[in-house]
């Protein structure tokens, strides 16, 4: 089933018995409960969008290049251009390859913003200014 995807989101189907019992599979993987790979949205000179079938014909967009932010100010949104990426708590490489996640620490215009969405699902970059 590597060809789906690369995660499950399904309990364990040979889950120990803990009385020594032979551990069998109860069945297969569904397609629906395989995850998708990884969507590293990375800094770019312009935003680029990817579209996305989902279940059930849901089309979402997957931000796959980014160049701007949806930055939360005291006076409200506004938009603003992303310089480089400071510092990622997933992977510190992330930071490396400017790859924007959620909790990524980003250098705007403004100034230093934390990322508070899921790029790669949302298909745009929202950050709260420090």
């Amino acid at each position: 089933m590597s060809q789906f995807g690369v995660q499950l989101h399904v309990k364990s189907g040979t889950k120990g018995r803990g009385n020594g019992k032979r551990k069998i599979k109860f069945r297969d993987r569904k397609r629906s409960e395989v995850g998708n790979y990884f969507s590293a949205t990375k800094l770019a000179d312009a935003n680029v969008n990817s579209q996305m079938r989902r279940r059930g014909g849901e089309v979402t967009a997957r931000l796959k290049r980014a160049s701007v932010a949806n930055l939360l100010t005291k006076e409200g949104y506004k938009k603003a251009k992303i310089t480089s990426v400071v510092e990622s708590r997933d992977n510190r490489n992330f930071a490396r390859q400017n790859i924007i996640t959620k909790g990524a620490i980003i250098m705007t215009e403004s100034g230093k913003a934390v990322v508070i969405n899921r790029p790669g699902r949302d298909g745009a970059v929202n950050a709260r200014l420090l």
